[in-house]
């Protein structure tokens, strides 16, 4: 969606199904960035916005609580590590439980994808 959507008439209704779907995927999306390599908190957040073209902005309310959940499943390990003189960061690294669920919710989302594509496509052909 462009950022014109914002300033449409109903823009507050595609804010909320924006936020509905990011909610949707956010699980996918940040085993996906954390498949690539480490992230600590904040980067992660920071990841998500700017590849996700600010679609994809996931708050701390909702990211921490969602980071713990992972941990608690098994599917992410975090770590705390303290660079030079700065502040201890916990940095979240995908587990190999974790790559299985990701291939399991990636074939998820593929199929989802496919299937409201070829919904789409089929009710744009039919005419009154």
């Amino acid at each position: 969606m462009t950022e014109d959507a914002e300033t449409m008439p109903g823009s507050a209704t595609i804010a909320r199904l924006r936020r509905e779907l990011a909610r949707g995927t956010t699980e996918l999306a940040v085993l996906s960035v954390l498949n690539v390599r480490r992230r600590y908190g904040y980067e992660l957040m920071k990841v998500l916005r700017d590849a996700g073209e600010g679609v994809l902005e996931v708050k701390e309310g909702t990211l921490y609580p969602l980071l713990h959940r992972l941990e608690d499943s098994g599917h992410i390990v975090a770590t705390w590590e303290a660079e030079g003189r700065s502040r201890p960061r916990k940095y979240y690294v995908i587990t190999e439980d974790g790559r299985a669920y990701l291939a399991m919710l990636r074939e998820e989302w593929s199929g989802l994808v496919d299937a409201m594509r070829q919904l789409l496509n089929t009710l744009g052909e039919v005419h009154e």
